[in-house]
């Protein structure tokens, strides 16, 4: 029976939105599946894992005029269509739980499962703390703090990041016990304090569908789960039931300030890890007035040294750093000029922007 005949655009693109966060092999055969439902002219696509759930709305494509429900594999799918030209049009013949594909000379049989066991997470019906903000507003501090969530830690409260809401002030927090990722931005509202802990793999679906325009997102927050509605995509998440960090302990305050040209430190830590110790990724920086000294070696007694001129005044230091960590605070900002703060040989690192208390980004010394 024909269900619907559509342009493959119609369905791919809605397809590369929701399928983000489906996994090839599951617990549950269906949560590899795409649900794929047609009501009044409009085409829902839905993908979750129990964890995390995205959906997108179409209007006003195929020709079907008859309401319809199936899933079928998600990725199967997507290679399919992808494989087919984009100006040929996709018909859907659904028959004994098989939905056969047609576009041209092509076939394609696909086994089904009941739309009706398709598990989707529900809305909360708590009080939510409802927050508004542009999508490249977020993305953007996204993107300030995503390198330092952990990954798959005992610790699970760190395998995330926290937002934390206080009157207009949003902050994200993220920190594997290695170094922390702290950045803010003052909102048009105010909400009451909240804070709660998004999964890693919510965080980078999330950065993987915002966009960097000025269109809004809005974010509902609740005790147990955090959705966000914007360009015709819903995406819900649980949230991480535990405890973060006092953030505010970690971030430092020091005397002894470093201006650099954020290029020029990137472009010769660039350098210097090539030589660095293939497992520990160690940096000596050697501080002393006017200059830093980074140095790195390995275990085959190769060693890379650079020299740059500063404006430095403070005292001398000799102290090591996972140099992928610096790159990685370096890389994720957009600022001319850092500042990079220290302690003492056995203290962290603090890097921020010059007259800027919106990021912090905190990295423990190692010794080398």
């Amino acid at each position: 029976m024909l269900i619907d005949t559509l342009t493959r655009d119609a369905l791919l693109k809605p397809l590369q939105i929701v399928i983000g966060i489906v996994e090839r092999k599951q617990s549950l055969p269906i949560l590899s599946n795409v649900l794929i439902e047609k009501s009044q002219r409009e085409l829902k696509l839905t993908a979750t894992d129990l964890e995390i759930q995205v959906s997108t709305v179409s209007v006003d494509v195929g020709i079907s005029k008859d309401d319809y429900a199936i899933t079928l594999g998600a990725k199967k799918l997507a290679d399919i269509l992808s494989k087919i030209s984009d100006d040929k049009d996709v018909s859907l013949d659904l028959s004994d739980g098989k939905l056969q594909i047609r576009s041209g000379n092509s076939r394609f049989n696909l086994q089904t499962l009941p739309s009706n066991d398709f598990p989707t997470l529900k809305k909360s019906i708590e009080a939510n703390v409802c927050v508004v903000l542009a999508q490249g507003k977020l993305k953007k501090l996204l993107g300030q703090v995503k390198y330092s969530m952990a990954q798959q830690d005992i610790r699970y409260y760190l395998n995330g990041v926290l937002f934390s809401l206080d009157g207009p002030n949003l902050c994200l927090v993220a920190t594997d016990g290695h170094r922390l990722a702290f950045t803010s931005t003052i909102l048009e509202n105010t909400y009451p304090k909240k804070e709660v802990i998004i999964p890693r793999k919510a965080i980078n679906e999330l950065l993987r569908l915002l966009d960097d325009s000025d269109s809004e997102i809005v974010l509902n927050i609740s005790d147990n789960n955090i959705s966000a509605e914007f360009s015709n995509v819903f995406f819900q998440s649980k949230i991480i039931d535990g405890k973060f960090p006092d953030y505010r302990r970690v971030i430092p305050e020091y005397s002894n300030h470093l201006l650099l040209d954020r290029k020029t430190i990137l472009s010769a830590l660039g350098r210097v890890s090539i030589l660095s110790n293939e497992k520990f990724h160690g940096v000596r920086f050697i501080l002393t007035e006017k200059n830093l000294k980074i140095i790195s070696n390995n275990s085959e007694q190769e060693e890379a040294q650079e020299d740059i001129e500063t404006d430095y005044r403070g005292e001398a230091l000799d102290i090591g750093f996972n140099v992928n960590y610096l790159l990685d605070g370096l890389n994720n900002i957009s600022a001319d000029t850092v500042q990079i703060s220290f302690g003492g040989a056995n203290s962290s690192v603090l890097i921020a922007l010059q007259n800027n208390l919106e990021f912090r980004y905190v990295v423990m010394p190692m010794r080398i």
